[in-house]
């Protein structure tokens, strides 16, 4: 009897434990402002142009000072047709309001990234998004 106390109370525990950290992510993305970009290479087969361009875009976000969330992605395999797998990366920020977007398109980390970068890509689609209120 003990022990199954003991295993639903580690069970609650863990459980309590992974809803805060649920929590905690949904506070970290800034629901006010989202910038989507999409690349597509003009060599995507190139593992040095994929090399230069993540050292490159990781070095930019680190010295963001207005980027909050920060995702670099890679497509996936499609497995719907709806799903469009064309591109060969994409990149999902948050800011705190569509003025620090704005500024973030001119801060030098950012420039530096886009000269660093920009003989890399044929193509690049921007979506930018304001959250609605829920």
């Amino acid at each position: 009897m003990k022990t199954k106390i003991i295993t639903l109370l580690l069970v609650g525990v863990l459980a309590s434990s992974c809803e805060q950290t649920k929590s905690e992510m949904k506070t970290n993305f800034d629901h006010t402002f989202t910038h989507t970009v999409f690349f597509w290479f003009k060599n995507p087969d190139s593992q040095e142009a994929r090399d230069t361009f993540e050292a490159s875009l990781t070095k930019f976000l680190n010295n963001s000072e207005y980027a909050k969330t920060k995702f670099i992605g890679k497509p996936p395999r499609a497995t719907r047709d709806v799903v469009d797998d064309s591109f060969t990366y994409s990149l999902i920020l948050s800011f705190e309001s569509a003025e620090d977007q704005a500024a973030y398109q001119e801060e030098p980390p950012h420039m530096v990234f886009i000269e660093e970068c920009e003989d890399l890509w044929e193509k690049v689609i921007v979506y930018d998004s304001e959250g609605i209120q829920q």
